[in-house]
């Protein structure tokens, strides 16, 4: 395992953190419900939907500075200017596409010291409504034994362009822990327990998300319909059974 010296990086985080509540309470109408239910240490899974590269900076917004998260090494729908925050942050870059086996293994060492770990399981923001889980998120709370949070985050795509006097309303939903999850399998049938776990924390999320945002959890047929049209995966799979 990848030891990290958790906490990380804890002045640079409360000064960023202090800079994203701002920017939100000036450029937003923020509205989060639950707040009580985010936990200050772990270990603990904040998992959210993602349909914006703003929900980052939302996760930053709703958790304590101690979170550590993902974030892609090659991020295809995120402005080049947008790019420096989790820099500073410090975040774990995973690579689309493939299995980030260093990234995975600070993320179990952060969770085993107690912390706090925030992950998007979609693995990308190329659509406006849910889609299937990665692995990834998965495998951490199999590997870790850490409950998972479900979180939603609306109306975050609406943000840019910036429109101060009418503000974009941002709306953060904090569910209650699921888990935790744990596998028995090996190989396909390790696979097919992952995915599972992924379902139920997809769920999670859904539940905590408007109807027609669910994807295909929905009770509307013709949003599951569309969901079928954008839950492909835009990368080259990646082999989870040599992990």
């Amino acid at each position: 395992m990848s030891k990290v010296n958790y906490p990380r990086r804890q002045v640079i985080r409360f000064a960023l953190k202090g800079l994203v509540h701002t920017a939100f309470w000036a450029l937003t109408d923020l509205e989060i419900e639950g707040q009580d239910r985010v936990p200050e240490q772990g270990p603990m899974i904040i998992a959210g939907n993602h349909f914006s590269y703003a929900d980052s900076v939302a996760m930053i917004r709703l958790a304590p500075p101690r979170i550590e998260f993902f974030a892609g090494s090659n991020p295809a729908f995120t402005p080049a200017w947008a790019e420096f925050l989790p820099k500073l942050w410090g975040v774990f870059y995973v690579r689309r596409g493939s299995v980030s086996r260093e990234a995975l293994r600070s993320a179990e060492s952060v969770l085993s010291q107690g912390g706090l770990f925030g992950i998007f399981p979609e693995g990308g923001a190329w659509a406006e409504m849910l889609r299937p889980a990665r692995p990834g998120a998965a495998y951490l709370a199999a590997r870790t034994g850490a409950p998972v949070l479900p979180v939603a985050f609306t109306g975050f795509r609406d943000i840019f362009p910036l429109r101060l006097r009418n503000q974009a309303k941002v709306k953060i939903k904090v569910g209650t822990p699921i888990g935790p999850f744990h596998t028995t399998g090996r190989g396909r049938e390790r696979r097919e327990q992952l995915d599972e776990i992924g379902e139920k924390i997809m769920r999670g999320i859904a539940g905590l998300l408007p109807d027609e945002l669910q994807g295909k959890y929905s009770s509307d047929p013709e949003v599951r319909k569309a969901a079928r049209e954008v839950a492909d995966y835009p990368w080259k799979d990646a082999d989870w059974d040599e992990v």
